[in-house]
C-alpha cells in the first residue's frame, strides 16, 4: 500500500449561502490539488454553515449534486476526492451527512452522523444507524462527524473494520479546544490508526460563539503530523503505512483489548 497525501481544510461558512460555501470549498480542493493531496476532508455543515436557519432549510439529498457542480468540476480536474459536510433532507428526515465527491464525478452520501450533540440538533435532525467507509487509493476512510469522536467504540468499530483512517468533520466552540486536542489524539492512539479533524473556523451564526478551528492530522501515536490554529487554508500529510504497522506493534492496544472484562466485584 502507498504513502496517502491528505489533508484538513478549514475556512469560515457563510450561513445559508451555499454558493459562496461551494465556491469556498472549490478553492480549498485547488489549493490541495496543487500540493498533490489525494483526500480532503471539511468541517461539518460546511455547506450551509453550522446555524438553525440554514438547518431549518436543508437541501433534499437528491438535489445535493446539482448545488455541488462547481467543487464536482474541481474534484476532475484536480483527482482530490472531497469529504464535505452537510445537512439533508431524507424522507426518514434531516440529517447532518458526510457527501462525498468522488474523482469520476460521482456524488455519494454513505453516513449520517451518529451521536447528535445538543437540544440545536437533536431538534433537527435525526441519526444515523450505522457507520461508513470509503475507499481512496486503496486505503479505508472511516467517515465520522464532531460529536462521533467523542465515543472511543465508534473510531473502534472503524478500525475493527480494517480503517486506516478515521476522518471526522467537527465544529467546536472556542473554549473547547481541550476537549477537540484530546478526543482525536486519544482515537489514534486507541487503534493504531491515523486521524484526521477538518474543524470549523469563523464566527457562528447561533449565538455569539466562535468557531476554534484546530483542523488536524495526527499519526497512530496520536502526534500531529499537521495542524492549523483558526486560520483558513490546508492542514497537509502523508500517511505512511509502515508506521501504521511498526505503531500497532510497539503498542498493540487495538490487539490486547479484552472482548469481555468479566464480572465487576466490589469490596
Amino acid at each position: 500500500m502507498d504513502t496517502l497525501r491528505v489533508a484538513a481544510g478549514q475556512a469560515p461558512a457563510v450561513c445559508g449561502d451555499v454558493t459562496r460555501n461551494v465556491a469556498t470549498a472549490v478553492d480549498l480542493t485547488r489549493q490541495a490539488g496543487a500540493r498533490g493531496v489525494r483526500l480532503l476532508a471539511l468541517p461539518e455543515a460546511f455547506l450551509t454553515g453550522y446555524c438553525p436557519e440554514a438547518f431549518a432549510s436543508a437541501p433534499h439529498v437528491d438535489a445535493v449534486p446539482e448545488l455541488l457542480a462547481p467543487l464536482i468540476a474541481a474534484v476532475r480536474e484536480t483527482g482530490t476526492t472531497v469529504v464535505l459536510n452537510a445537512p439533508v433532507a431524507r424522507e426518514r428526515g434531516r440529517t447532518l451527512s458526510s457527501v462525498v465527491v468522488d474523482v469520476d464525478g460521482s456524488v455519494r452520501v454513505p453516513y449520517d452522523k451518529q451521536h447528535l450533540s445538543g437540544d440545536l440538533e437533536r431538534s433537527r435532525f435525526v441519526a444515523g444507524d450505522h457507520g461508513a467507509s470509503i475507499t481512496v487509493d486503496g486505503w479505508q476512510v472511516a467517515l465520522s462527524v464532531c460529536y462521533d469522536g467523542s465515543f472511543p467504540e465508534h473510531a473502534r468499530a472503524a478500525a475493527d473494520d480494517g480503517a486506516r483512517l478515521y476522518v471526522n468533520s467537527g465544529a467546536f466552540f472556542v473554549g473547547g479546544e481541550h476537549r477537540r486536542d484530546t478526543y482525536y489524539p486519544a482515537r489514534a492512539l486507541d487503534n493504531g490508526i491515523f486521524v484526521l479533524f477538518a474543524g470549523a473556523t469563523g464566527e457562528c451564526a447561533h449565538g455569539d460563539a466562535v468557531f476554534a478551528g484546530g483542523s488536524a492530522v495526527y499519526d497512530p501515536e496520536g502526534r500531529p503530523l499537521a495542524r492549523l490554529a483558526r486560520e483558513a487554508g490546508l492542514a497537509v500529510a502523508d500517511l505512511d503505512p509502515a508506521l501504521m504497522e511498526a505503531t500497532r506493534a510497539a503498542h498493540p492496544m487495538h490487539a490486547d483489548r479484552l472482548p469481555d472484562l468479566g464480572v465487576r466485584r466490589r469490596g
